[in-house]
């Protein structure tokens, strides 16, 4: 029996690391959604921290009109950081489904070539059938032939 070549298996090796490729760059950019996510949570918190500060500057006996002006200052500047975090996090959604994207349209492209692969085998098989058919035949008409000789 002969042995199945795939004419087009580099393009497929090529395809295979292609999408590894991709899935690795789109599992990096779900960690730094990830990583952006934590920042943010912790900005959050340190704005409900300051909150809490202020809260207990007004509340205390003596005011301190600096430290309150001050503490206004620093939540202000942590809201203003905040709506910054958000958008690096969007943006980093953004480059993650384009990530995505490219991930998916490659995984079809290799789809694509194992089914090409699929067929090619399949036909290889119907031709080495074909084959061994036809050598069938031709021993069978030798054999015969030799037979009707004697």
């Amino acid at each position: 029996m002969a042995r199945f070549r795939y004419r087009m298996q580099n393009i497929l090796t090529v395809k295979e690391k292609l999408e590894t490729q991709a899935k690795n760059d789109y599992a990096r950019a779900l960690m730094v959604i990830a990583e952006e996510e934590e920042t943010l949570e912790k900005m959050e918190e340190h704005l409900v921290f300051l909150e809490e500060e202020a809260r207990r500057l007004v509340q205390a006996e003596s005011l301190n009109i600096r430290d309150i002006e001050d503490n206004k200052l620093s939540m202000e500047l942590q809201k203003e950081a905040i709506e910054r975090q958000k958008g690096v996090i969007q943006k980093a959604r953004q480059d993650a489904e384009q990530k995505r994207l490219v991930m998916v349209d490659l995984m079809q492209e290799r789809k694509t070539h194992e089914i090409l692969k699929e067929r090619a085998f399949e036909e290889f098989l119907q031709q080495e059938k074909a084959d061994e058919s036809k050598q069938i035949d031709q021993l069978t008409s030798y054999t015969y032939g030799q037979k009707g000789e004697n």
